[in-house]
């Protein structure tokens, strides 16, 4: 089972009208809409295939500018997730490591933020 949200976008002189069709077409649950003409819906499939079907009906309804899937959740890929989180090491093998300096590892606080690749050069060029 699949879920996923949509914003979407119509002019705010339409807004009531594309709520309405939304709510009547059968393919997603309203949940929202400003004055700015932004509305959030979500929509569920067994698949991506069917939840694209369901996309094309929305993106098809009068005065509906854009429809953009925003979040999505899969049963089976969260599974397959957790499963490799449960097979997973708790402590990542490189802290354990006794041949490995600590003092060439730099901790930003963000993986995001840090030098991955640079990490991996220093310890290329070691040998260890």
């Amino acid at each position: 089972m699949n879920i996923s949200s949509i914003v979407i976008q119509t002019l705010p002189k339409h807004v009531e009208e594309v709520v309405e069709s939304l709510k009547k077409s059968g393919v997603c649950d309203y949940h929202m809409h400003d004055e700015k003409g932004r509305i959030i819906i979500t929509i569920e499939g067994n698949g991506v295939q069917e939840e694209l079907k369901k996309l094309k009906v929305i993106e098809s309804i009068p005065y509906v500018i854009t429809a953009d899937m925003q979040m999505s959740y899969s049963e089976e890929e969260l599974s397959s997730h957790m499963e490799v989180l449960k097979n997973a090491d708790a402590v990542p093998k490189v802290l354990n490591d006794k041949t490995i300096d600590v003092s060439n590892m730099v901790y930003n606080g963000d993986l995001k933020k840090k030098d991955l690749e640079g990490f991996a050069k220093t310890f290329d060029n070691t040998g260890k």
